[in-house]
């Protein structure tokens, strides 16, 4: 792979292929859920992930991007977020809440990645590491903010699939 990416690794429980990206937000989840619970601030944070296991494996520069944007643009983020939510951020399992701040990071600053791939990603995330429905409901709060977000990429999505907005 170009790029200086590590080549793609599988899942040592599932023995799917996984990429570095994929890796890299697994990793920026690990690293926020970590802070939530600890309170360490984003140096402690990447730290660990730059020494923790299969960072090797990452998308390095992705994977920095996306936590030093989160910790960067958090309130921004969550302000985001809460017209989209049921309850109060700060009641959102931490999983959940990280997701979606990975999510919204990269629906506002990733126009390079197609919205539906975010949402995906996250939805799998969430399946991997998050409660047994909590998939559902990141899909739904992320799919509300892509709408708002990108809104010429989901019209034209829309479109193409003959649904009316």
């Amino acid at each position: 792979m170009s790029g200086g990416r590590s080549p793609a690794s599988r899942d040592a429980q599932s023995g799917v292929q996984t990429s570095p990206r994929r890796r890299a937000r697994e990793l920026v989840l690990q690293g926020l859920y970590e802070w939530q619970l600890s309170g360490n601030d984003e140096a402690a944070v990447e730290a660990g992930l730059r020494s923790s296991d299969g960072f090797d494996r990452v998308d390095r520069e992705f994977c920095v991007e996306l936590l030093r944007g989160v910790f960067a643009e958090g309130e921004q983020l969550k302000e985001e977020l809460r017209g989209h939510l049921d309850r109060p951020f700060g009641e959102l399992s931490p999983i959940e809440a990280s997701v979606l701040l990975v999510g919204a990071f990269e629906l506002r600053n990733c126009p390079q990645t197609p919205y539906r791939v975010i949402i995906n990603e996250c939805i799998e995330l969430a399946k991997t590491y998050g409660g047994t429905d909590g998939h559902k409901y990141v899909n739904g709060v992320l799919d509300k903010l892509a709408a708002r977000l990108r809104v010429a990429e989901v019209e034209a999505r829309r479109a193409a699939r003959g649904r009316p907005g």
